[in-house]
């Protein structure tokens, strides 16, 4: 069985604590990547903005990207797999938040590197069940009511 570890993306592009929302758009269109992890000056992940974040900062703010610190776009709550962990507890984690990328922590939380549910698709039928990976994409994808706070 192939590890978590064999399928992720090392080296995300990530923004520190200090980047703009600008920041993290520019990093996903010249990367072609739908989110950026925010890390503290230590390495530590401390956030995620993905691009729907940046357009909804954009759109309700009333200010500028280069205004807007990323972390204040995107979220402070991280779902983050760990290095450690198998590939079934990473799909868990996809179906039950219902997100398609993880930042990937060592022990310590630092960012090491990023894993997708494109990266488990890709691995399919090279040591990965492909009825698992359709199964995390269908959790995925089912719609949920949000009820606003």
């Amino acid at each position: 069985m192939l590890s978590l570890l064999e399928i992720m993306t090392r080296g995300a592009h990530a923004c520190s604590e200090d980047d703009s929302a600008n920041r993290a758009a520019q990093l996903m269109w010249d990367h072609d990547i739908g989110c950026v992890p925010i890390v503290n000056r230590t390495g530590r992940l401390i956030g995620i903005v993905t691009d729907r974040d940046i357009c909804m900062a954009a759109s309700t703010q009333g200010r500028r990207l280069n205004e807007i610190p990323a972390i204040d776009a995107g979220t402070r709550e991280v779902v983050a797999a760990r290095e450690d962990d198998n590939i079934q507890s990473v799909e868990d984690l996809m179906r039950r938040h219902q997100i398609r990328r993880l930042p990937v922590v060592d022990g310590s939380g630092r960012l090491v590197g990023m894993v997708s549910l494109n990266d488990l698709a890709r691995k399919t039928g090279r040591g990965l069940d492909a009825s698992g990976v359709a199964g995390t994409l269908a959790s995925i994808s089912e719609h949920t009511h949000r009820v606003a706070a």
